[in-house]
């Protein structure tokens, strides 16, 4: 079955960045697309990045742009989410999800930014 596990989140400081990682199995990660969605408290599910199954095509949200960097390594199986210059408003939980199925989405991992 899909099993998607993230991982990297952390506390940090406005400015700073983090690194999440994503570990795939169970299912043909080299020919899916994917995506990370994140949740704040009290707020809806949102799309952050998406990309293609080759790696060829990325997309984010206007939120995120420019500091957010999706990419993947198809030999290891795994996604990944560079975030740069964090904010407080990037403050929630991130998930990984095959882009066609996002609500099979791993547990997710939390990311706090906070003076």
């Amino acid at each position: 079955q899909v099993q998607l596990v993230e991982s990297g989140g952390g506390l940090v400081q406005p400015g700073e960045s983090l690194r999440l990682s994503c570990a795939a199995s169970g299912f043909a990660f080299s020919r899916s697309a994917m995506t990370w969605v994140r949740q704040a408290p009290g707020k809806a599910l949102e799309m952050v990045a998406t990309i293609t199954a080759d790696g060829s095509s990325l997309a984010y949200a206007d939120a995120v742009k420019g500091r957010f960097t999706v990419s993947r390594d198809n030999a290891k199986n795994t996604l990944y989410l560079q975030m740069n210059n964090l904010e407080i408003e990037d403050t929630a939980v991130y998930h990984c999800a095959k882009l066609t199925a996002v609500s099979t989405r791993g547990p997710g991992t939390q990311v706090t930014v906070s003076p």
